[in-house]
């Protein structure tokens, strides 16, 4: 115990204790509280490019920046080209945004240096038009890419929708000419239009596997449909139902077509009224099931009670639906009726009419249902628990806000989560504020 308590001192040597080993404490304890020792001091520059390379890893962007100038060798694994595969460019204004703006200087010294090496590339930008031209500015720039992976995300709108037509799309189209590669593209919110949309298929129709493209007004239905027919090995896509048509169905389900895994749609209205939805077959959606049996058909609806007349009126395969707004008793009784492959459903709002009776359609005829969240609802406590009584322990997310339920003559909301906990095989208590 005495032993424990010694000292190691730079020179003196205890019984016992080899020249090796006291050189090892000598150097942990300088290292430690800042003795320095010429001989025992480590030598940041020589570790092995892999461990320097490991370390740049973990670090942001500036640290990274700010670490490359310890030596040159530290320098030097700076411009690895692994630690280049990957880059988010950040643009934004400094009056107005939160993000941190990646430097001027730094953008230009990875066009100059990196551009070949750049794969997976992000440009996140704010409001600005300003931000956004940057990007595009960015983007014409290279010309020596291979990239794999583009996303285009705007922090909040408008920002790319500022930018002109011409501006966006020729800076796209280099980048479609360039990378022959691209397998991943996410452009929403952009002034996209069919043109590009055919220089990418002219380009990459071989190697695309991801497009997601929500909310760019400038593509058609035939801009579409021209990459669906050329690039066979599309996996997973999401656009605006605009754009969805039955023609691009066929097309997803031709034999060429590899089986899609996933398809978003987002139906959105933002002047009440003002749209009229057309109605999708329901030989198109059967012909997509057949060709892709397991496909993920997930659908956000942003509408007004008086615009669903056009959906849910025949069998529908959708498999996750998401009401943002307002959705009726009617459409809820259609969703039970005619989407039996349901396994996700959450509804925001409703109203003051208590659901039971649609909640029990939805878990009799909607085998697969393994989530519900429900908000600015109402359902009965008697109701509820009947529906997850015939839900089971399938139902792996139920989220359900405490206001929703009403309680009745049999139970009460103490006793609800005892009886729902025993039904799902597992505790269980509402929701004080929304999870989803």
């Amino acid at each position: 115990m005495k032993r424990t308590g010694q000292k190691v001192v730079a020179g003196t040597e205890a019984p016992g204790t080899s020249q090796t080993s006291k050189k090892q404490k000598t150097s942990l304890h300088g290292s430690g509280f800042g003795e320095s020792d010429p001989c025992t001091s480590m030598d940041w520059g020589s570790l092995p490019h892999h461990v320097i390379l490991r370390v740049f890893q973990f670090l942001t962007l500036v640290d990274r920046a700010r670490a490359s100038s310890v030596c040159r060798r530290w320098n030097e694994v700076f411009h690895i080209p692994d630690l280049w595969r990957r880059f988010e460019f950040e643009l934004s204004q400094p009056a107005t945004s939160y993000l941190k703006s990646t430097h001027p200087d730094l953008i230009q010294q990875i066009i100059k240096r990196h551009a070949d090496h750049l794969q997976y590339v992000s440009f996140k930008v704010d409001s600005s038009t300003e931000s956004a031209e940057a990007a595009c500015d960015i983007l014409s720039q290279l010309v020596n890419c291979s990239i794999k992976t583009l996303g285009l995300i705007s922090t909040a709108k408008p920002s790319f929708m500022n930018v002109s037509k011409a501006h966006f799309a020729s800076a796209l189209t280099v980048v479609f000419v360039n990378s022959k590669s691209l397998s991943s593209i996410k452009i929403d919110d952009t002034p996209l239009d069919d043109p590009s949309l055919k220089v990418l298929v002219a380009n990459n129709s071989d190697t695309l596997k991801l497009l997601k493209m929500s909310s760019c007004p400038h593509v058609s239905p035939a801009g579409i449909l021209c990459v669906a027919d050329q690039c066979h090995g599309l996996k997973e896509l999401a656009l605006n139902y605009y754009i969805l048509s039955d023609e691009l169905l066929l097309a997803l389900s031709s034999e060429k077509h590899v089986d899609l895994e996933h398809l978003r749609i987002d139906v959105v209205s933002e002047n009440p009224g003002q749209v009229q939805f057309h109605t999708i077959k329901k030989q198109s959606w059967d012909a997509l099931v057949r060709h892709s049996p397991k496909v993920n058909i997930v659908m956000y609806f942003f509408l007004y009670e008086d615009e669903f007349d056009a959906f849910f009126r025949e069998e529908t395969p959708v498999t996750h639906l998401y009401f943002g707004r307002a959705v009726s008793k009617a459409m809820l009784g259609r969703i039970g009726m005619n989407c039996p492959r349901l396994i996700e459903l959450v509804v925001c709002a409703n109203g003051l009419q208590p659901l039971d009776d649609e909640l029990i359609q939805i878990a009799e005829r909607c085998k697969n249902l393994t989530a519900m969240g429900l908000g600015e609802c109402e359902v009965t406590c008697r109701g509820f628990i009947e529906f997850v009584k015939m839900c089971g322990g399938r139902l792996t997310q139920l989220s359900i806000m405490e206001e929703v339920l009403i309680p009745d003559s049999d139970y009460s909301l103490d006793r609800l989560h005892l009886e729902v906990s025993k039904h799902l095989g597992r505790m269980w208590f509402p929701d004080m504020m929304p999870t989803w």
